[in-house]
């Protein structure tokens, strides 16, 4: 998984086990209200129902591996997100109004895949490399 900077999912929980290898960059990551710096190499686990949130503020591109067990996570990403041309093509950038309805398509499809958004996603701003952190 590529998270540009600025990038990230607002709190939220589901009901199954997630694990984050990050292999390049660095993440600020909230658990359980705690919050600290991951940094490649290391490796994070999630269980089931825990509240979370990561947010790329390194200034660069993260690559990480996203683990979910029991599977299905990768299902909702390929709905919500964008096909890339190769593994290292840079994400698309969205305007604003691309951004509101890539918005509200994840709230629709988040209980689908059993994921419990925590807080109200306009409060919690995204951004896209280049642009200011929120």
């Amino acid at each position: 998984m590529l998270v540009p900077d600025g990038g990230g999912p607002p709190p939220h929980r589901h009901d199954f086990e997630e694990m984050f290898t990050l292999i390049e960059g660095e993440l600020e990551l909230t658990f359980r209200s705690q919050t600290t710096t991951v940094r490649a190499g290391s490796t994070v686990n999630i269980p089931a129902n825990a509240p979370h949130m990561f947010k790329n503020k390194s200034g660069g591109l993260v690559h990480m591996l996203c683990l979910a067990a029991p599977a299905g996570l990768d299902e909702f990403f390929l709905e919500v997100g964008d096909p890339l041309a190769t593994r290292t093509s840079p994400p698309p950038r969205l305007d604003k109004a691309q951004m509101e309805e890539r918005i509200k398509k994840i709230k629709a499809l988040a209980p689908k895949y059993r994921t419990e958004l925590l807080i109200a996603w306009g409060v919690f701003p995204l951004s896209h490399p280049g642009e200011g952190q929120g």
